[in-house]
């Protein structure tokens, strides 16, 4: 059997001993459910730190959706 050559993280290792049964098809789709919802959760916070850092508001954001803010690439 090959080697993995990079461990499981701690995150990856809990789940494994928690869920070293099979789930039944809605089980299972619950548990996707929730484990998307801890990583939206975890973005949208992130994201609203940025927000509230910036100190952004809605003209600031409509600004930029109409400013083209990518670099072009030199040739």
């Amino acid at each position: 059997m090959k080697e993995l050559s990079q461990p499981l993280t701690n995150a990856q290792l809990e789940i494994l001993k928690a869920f070293s049964f099979n789930l039944d098809n809605k089980e299972l789709s619950e548990f996707k459910n929730f484990i998307a919802q801890f990583f939206a959760d975890r973005a949208i916070n992130e994201a609203d730190k940025v927000w509230d850092e910036k100190k952004w508001n809605d003209n600031a954001v409509s600004e930029m959706l109409n400013t083209k803010m990518r670099k072009s690439k030199k040739q």
